[in-house]
């Protein structure tokens, strides 16, 4: 058992000068021996600084768990056996071991020295390195072939029930800041932040600009059933509660990774991991030590890369001798990334092995340096480090089954607030002082109107939209001009209601006029949700204006999505094919189910040429020859997305990148006589979209669409295989199709991308300083049209649908075009495969367009 000295001393003061607390003062006293004979107390220094050192795990004896884990500089231990030896173990210091007597164990001084080699920020790769014959000769090998052969997995999967709890930290740090930048006007009537920076090691200074603390409370279960609830149970935001584009920034930045696997996730592209199974083709390892971490003895391998520009890491792994469990491992990326925006990644990873086959994580920290200029150390930077503490694990006790189900107050926008005393004691060691003055510096800057203004700025370009005044925002801004063959030049005009990032509902509208067809344009769309858990709302909306049909397969019913034809300025050819489209929509929307939503919708709409002269959508109905489809129908929509995550609770939410898949099915139902409508219809539509990491080798993104119309429908309703007859990128669409080239009542497609991130490209001498990254695509579709849906149309003759074979176009592109860490721009090079007989086709095209990523 542990106790705190100070407790038997407090004890020992009571008076004993009323004689009915004599036997109790001398029980006291017995205590008072027994806290002499078995205690321990002192203070922990940093041996350079002489400052005080906190989190330090301390070892009674030769016990091979730590008995007590610091919260101060100051410690004091107990145990029901003699104390004669403690260990002092702390990341980044050398183990310490003292020797407790009588004499000293009641004022110990314990020096701890810093260990540079484990200190993440300082590891220093040398380039010697012993030269073997063959990997065999290498002892490290033989170590990392253990390492292999007992792959372990995370250690919650063993055991029926689990819980415990994360504190995470994130703080953002503007770094390389200079007396040049500090006095430059733009920080007028701001300069008093740089009382709160501090020097750096470089000599140069860091001024901390974004503090998020988090505590999540996980519960898991195993058996009977799978289920995992991580719920946030406190957060604390420096300054920027209301402003869902930097947190959202933040925690984009992050994902989970396993030293064991054999790719790293980060920012979704893989980087190979050092104690994968193939990691040797890869890296060079050199067996450099044997040292003690946390009490335990562990082989010290250095390994670096082969290749310096292949998207790998340099670092440390800390082995244990007897088990080959990774005790820590340290992570740093090559001078040479090649990741847009990135400087440098670092990452320090800690565990407990609990037994031969698993681990569990103890702490991790990552560390960031984020610049759009040039991968220069003296470059302006932001530093972006979070750290994640792991602690209070229990196991296979049992969990009420209510914990897995969602409340109301988890989504309350007061659920997670918590007062001072609540993080004093969360944290596992207390905040330095300049991320103390963080804090305060921003609640200093959120009164000061220059930086609102600034933060305006940043908001408006990020989301697009300008808050005109409390409650409005004006955009989409990026919307405003569009061009096409009908309307000529275009002007759109919009607004939305914004009150915050969790608002329940939200109105929406805009105007639009064409200068060349003079007629004005509109829609509005009011949403409203009843209840946060379930995300259950309803909504409502209408529109009149000039569209591009044709562009999407599994489209949604949504008054205000964007009309392509808005955003057309330069295109290949003249595009004639434009609809008038007046469109209403009521809709209702559920989440039974975490990342499962239920849709309905009823539309309502007409559709006719918007431009009658050049493209006909006229058709027969009962004899007669019409020009204006009325169709109203019903769709169901079952949305999946499993392994999403989101920041938000309101009726827009801002989505975390992650590697989720997007799984889409819908049923329409077209009712013939409702409102007019023409014609009853039954379609049936399917979608699968998903990123997948292929190892060291970049990453493919996958879409498949399928999809049947079982009744024959006129031109304005049926499939179209998507062209893109403009000059931009556009997913998931044909770029040497022509608008309408294609139509089908049953359709397939398929979209394969990959990314090689330079793989390629790396190998060639000269061409590898540019940092550019290569791209190859195949696209493919296939689909039938019926005779009836032909001779429904007036013109039908004209359309057909790929059934002779395979519609395919393949190419290769060209991405991270730029310069520094500005690397935005991509090239694609497009053939298209077949159907080359076919009049005013396009045999190769180049499409070009900003791609922002990393």
């Amino acid at each position: 058992m542990l106790f705190v000295y100070a407790k038997c001393l407090k004890k020992q003061q009571m008076s004993i000068n009323n004689s009915k607390y004599y036997h109790l003062f001398f029980l006291l006293f017995l205590s008072g021996l027994a806290c002499a004979q078995n205690t321990a107390s002192g203070k922990i220094l940093d041996a350079k600084t002489n400052k005080e050192i906190s989190g330090v795990d301390i070892f009674i004896n030769d016990n091979k768990t730590p008995n007590l884990n610091t919260t101060s500089g100051s410690f004091s231990v107990q145990s029901d056996t003699i104390i004669y030896r403690l260990k002092f173990s702390k990341k980044s210091y050398a183990l310490e071991t003292v020797d407790v007597t009588t004499e000293n164990a009641g004022n110990l001084l314990v020096n701890l020295s810093q260990e540079k080699v484990s200190s993440i920020g300082e590891i220093v790769i040398h380039n010697e390195k012993p030269k073997y014959k063959n990997k065999k000769e290498n002892p490290a090998y033989a170590i990392m072939q253990e390492v292999w052969k007992r792959k372990r997995n995370n250690g919650l999967a063993k055991f029926d029930t689990y819980t415990y709890r994360e504190y995470e930290k994130i703080e953002f740090d503007a770094n390389n800041l200079d007396s040049t930048f500090m006095n430059k006007k733009m920080f007028n009537k701001l300069n008093f932040i740089f009382e709160y920076a501090d020097s750096t090691a470089t000599g140069k200074m860091a001024l901390p600009i974004f503090l998020n603390e988090s505590v999540y409370e996980t519960y898991g279960e195993n058996k009977p059933s799978n289920k995992v609830k991580r719920m946030l149970v406190a957060q604390k935001t420096s300054g920027f509660q209301d402003n869902q584009v930097i947190t959202v920034t933040a925690k984009n930045l992050y994902r989970d990774i396993n030293i064991y696997d054999n790719i790293l996730n980060y920012f979704d592209i893989g980087f190979q991991s050092p104690v994968g199974a193939d990691g040797f083709s890869t890296y060079d390892y050199n067996l450099t030590d044997t040292i003690a971490i946390n009490g335990e003895n562990a082989y010290k391998i250095r390994y670096q890369p082969k290749r310096k520009d292949v998207l790998a890491f340099q670092g440390y792994l800390y082995i244990d001798t007897d088990t080959y469990a990774v005790l820590s491992a340290t992570l740093k990326s090559t001078q040479k990334i090649n990741v847009n925006f990135i400087n440098s990644i670092s990452t320090e990873l800690e565990y407990d092995n609990p037994d031969d086959q698993t681990f569990l994580p103890k702490k991790v920290v990552t560390e960031i340096e984020l610049t759009p200029f040039a991968k220069k150390k003296t470059s302006k930077s932001i530093i972006a480090k979070r750290s994640v503490d792991y602690s209070n694990y229990e196991f296979n006790k049992p969990l009420d089954a209510k914990l897995f189900t969602r409340k109301e107050e988890e989504y309350d926008d007061k659920f997670v607030d918590k007062d001072d005393a609540y993080w004093l004691k969360a944290r596992p060691d207390s905040l330095s002082k300049r991320e103390q003055g963080v804090y305060e510096m921003l609640d200093k800057l959120q009164q000061t109107p220059k930086f609102n203004r600034i933060v305006k700025i940043y908001e408006t370009l990020a989301s697009g939209y300008y808050n005109a005044f409390k409650g409005i925002d004006i955009g989409p801004i990026f919307s405003i001009y569009g061009k096409n063959v009908v309307e000529g030049d275009r002007i759109r005009l919009g607004a939305r209601t914004y009150f915050g990032q969790n608002d329940p509902w939200r109105v929406q509208f805009y105007n639009a006029y064409g200068f060349k067809d003079k007629q004005l344009k509109y829609g509005v769309e009011a949403r409203y949700m009843f209840n946060r858990v379930n995300r259950f709302m309803i909504g409502a909306g209408t529109k009149r204006d000039v569209m591009q049909l044709g562009v999407q397969l599994t489209n949604d019913d949504a008054i205000l999505s964007r009309s392509f034809a808005s955003s057309t300025i330069f295109a290949r050819g003249e595009n004639a094919s434009l609809s008038s489209v007046n469109q209403t929509n009521i809709f209702t929307s559920i989440e039974p189910w975490k990342n499962f939503q239920i849709r309905i919708d009823g539309t309502m709409q007409s559709i006719k040429s918007a431009n009658p002269s050049e493209f006909s959508l006229m058709y027969y109905r009962n004899g007669d020859l019409r020009k204006t489809v009325n169709d109203s129908h019903v769709t169901i929509s079952l949305i999946a997305r499993p392994g999403t995550k989101f920041s938000q609770t309101g009726v827009d939410r801002y989505e975390h990148g992650t590697l989720a898949p997007t799984i889409v099915l819908k049923y329409t139902r077209g009712i013939e006589g409702l409102f007019n409508a023409d014609f009853n219809y039954n379609k049936l539509q399917f979608m699968f979209y998903k990123p997948v990491l292929i190892g060291s080798w970049g990453k493919t993104l996958i879409n498949f669409e399928a999809g049947k119309n079982f009744n024959t429908v006129p031109l304005a309703l049926q499939n179209i295989i998507p062209g893109n007859q403009s000059y931009s990128l556009v997913p998931n669409t044909f770029s040497q199709l022509n608008y309408y080239e294609f139509v089908a009542d049953t359709y397939t497609t398929l979209h394969l991308e990959h990314h090689f991130n330079g793989k390629i490209l790396s190998f060639i001498p000269l061409i590898k300083k540019l940092k550019l990254r290569e791209i190859a695509f195949i696209r493919g579709a296939y689909g039938t049209l019926s005779d009836a849906s032909k001779d429904i149309n007036v013109e039908g003759f004209k359309y057909s649908a790929p059934n002779q074979q395979v519609y395919f176009e393949y190419g290769f592109g060209i991405e991270n075009i730029g310069f520094g860490n500005l690397r935005i721009f991509r090239v694609d090079f497009n053939w298209r495969g077949n159907y080359l007989e076919r009049p005013d086709i396009s045999k190769f095209g180049i499409k070009a367009g900003f791609q922002v990523g990393f």
